[in-house]
């Protein structure tokens, strides 16, 4: 995948952002969904708990490229509303660990995350679904609006999708890889939904209106979706074949991907090593 302008650069081979904002370096990882083994449980399929594997993976990230801080976008834990048991062991041993790794730890929530505060050691941000702003770059989980300042943001980067391909052969056995997604939106549009959706109603110019209520010039041109930083989750296949006539948008979970603003068809899908898969709609053909 080719470098982001304004230095975010994904981590070669890793599911994780590198954000490099002056002399400071975020690293970005999304989707984390701890204590997932507790739903197999539930199915009758039982296996040990797979966090100490997740820990070392970031660790290792971590201890590699020396960060100053690690954001994670959203959906630490699995459970939606309620604690699981594990829940409440795994994310606060994960934490205190990571902490004494990195000295400064982020959590954007994601719709996994009630009551995600109860369970974090002392030290680590909480920060509203609605996001923040590093730089150049407005980083949120995907499962709701953003915040309108970030449309002056040049990048959007989300997670929330687990996106991946997912290949067929002539036998019908399928293969199935984690990718990142690098997707054109139209600024326009998108500032004017999410306006709407935060209760401004104007016929003026999304771009006049950003500027009198957020002094915020429109600048938003792409969007880029993460993937999972957890390699046992299933995710959502974005080549899929479309049924009929369904809406291209309808598959894509979040309000910002159902939109119609960004350009999902021609979005580019990448491997975590770099490699260049193509175009969403070119690799439809081969889901």
């Amino acid at each position: 995948m080719p470098e982001e302008p304004f230095d975010l650069v994904p981590v070669r081979s890793h599911p994780a952002l590198l954000l490099k904002e002056k002399s400071k370096k975020t690293l970005v990882v999304a989707d984390l969904h701890i204590g997932w083994e507790v739903s197999l449980a539930e199915e009758g399929v039982y296996i040990p708990s797979q966090t100490p594997k997740l820990l070392s993976r970031l660790i290792r990230i971590i201890e590699a490229y020396k960060p100053d801080c690690l954001l994670v976008l959203g959906d630490v834990k699995h459970a939606i509303a309620k604690i699981e048991m594990e829940e409440w062991r795994d994310v606060p041993n994960f934490f205190e660990r990571v902490l004494r790794t990195v000295g400064e730890v982020k959590v954007i929530l994601g719709n996994h995350d009630g009551n995600l505060e109860p369970l974090l050691p002392e030290g680590v941000e909480i920060i509203s679904p609605r996001g923040l702003i590093l730089g150049d770059v407005g980083l949120f989980h995907g499962h709701t609006w953003p915040h309108p300042e970030m449309m002056g943001c040049r990048s959007l980067v989300v997670g929330h999708v687990h996106p991946v391909v997912t290949f067929r052969d002539p036998m019908g056995f399928r293969i199935t890889r984690r990718v990142w997604i690098r997707a054109k939106c139209k600024g326009r549009d998108l500032a004017r939904l999410l306006l709407r959706r935060t209760g401004v109603r104007s016929r003026r110019e999304p771009s006049e209106i950003l500027k009198d209520l957020y002094k915020t010039e429109l600048r938003v041109s792409h969007i880029v979706i993460m993937p999972s930083f957890n390699e046992f989750l299933g995710g959502q296949t974005v080549n899929r074949r479309k049924i009929g006539r369904e809406s291209k948008f309808r598959e894509f979970i979040g309000p910002v991907l159902r939109s119609g603003s960004v350009d999902l068809e021609e979005a580019e899908a990448y491997l975590l090593d770099g490699t260049f898969l193509g175009k969403v709609g070119q690799l439809r053909t081969l889901s």
